[in-house]
């Protein structure tokens, strides 16, 4: 089974793949993560990608979708996998499609946590950071045992420019332009839309009940 996440930034996407890639057995597979493993390689497709990145361009679908179908082709995923933010483009999506086919996949099951803006605005705009061990902490979620010190060095800690409120708010509408035709691309097929708004074990319950009328199983 290839299981799609979707989610913006901030939903909790990390945490529910990390969940789903250990109970089932499959590997969460990010493009960002692929992209990084193929520039270290020195691949040709790596070479090309840092290129483009380094002139300041954006990674064409032509890269990444061949960055995918290579990843998919590697004997981990040979029973399924989660992929964690592609298809970004209806490109991507109708690309996808077809590699599956090819593969003897079934179509997909998508996922996608569903959070308010606010929520996130307030989830992202919490996060703080340790200059000098790097340590990463939420005053909403996970504070530090001190208010504005980093547990572990004492260091002062500091909100990063990704976080700040005007950032985020990009960041999120770029998403919406980016990934809205894709959800709606996949809306109607085996498509399910999760509230990202509470607990990750609430979630966890949805996603776990999913997988299992999916019959592949749920939390072990």
């Amino acid at each position: 089974m290839v299981i799609l996440l979707f989610g913006p930034p901030g939903c909790g996407k990390g945490t529910q793949g990390a969940i789903i890639s250990r109970q089932l057995g499959i590997p969460s597979i990010s493009t960002g993560e692929i992209l990084r493993a193929e520039m270290r390689a020195g691949t040709p497709l790596g070479i090309a990608a840092k290129q483009i990145m380094e002139s300041g361009g954006l990674v064409g679908d032509d890269i990444v979708n061949a960055m995918i179908r290579n990843r998919l082709a590697e004997p981990d995923c040979r029973k399924g996998c989660l992929l964690d933010g592609y298809p970004r483009t209806l490109a991507q999506a109708e690309f996808l499609d077809g590699l599956l086919q090819e593969l003897g996949y079934p179509p997909p099951l998508v996922l996608f946590l569903d959070v308010p803006d606010s929520v996130l605005v307030a989830r992202l705009t919490a996060r703080r950071q340790c200059p000098v061990c790097g340590a990463i902490y939420n005053l909403l979620s996970q504070p530090p045992r001190r208010d504005g010190v980093c547990d572990h060095d004492g260091a002062t800690l500091i909100q990063r420019d990704d976080d700040k409120e005007e950032t985020i708010r990009a960041r999120l509408e770029a998403y919406a332009r980016s990934t809205g035709p894709v959800i709606d691309y996949y809306a109607g097929r085996n498509f399910h839309r999760l509230d990202g708004n509470r607990r990750p074990e609430e979630i966890q319950v949805d996603v776990d009940r999913i997988l299992k009328e999916a019959g592949v199983g749920g939390a072990a």
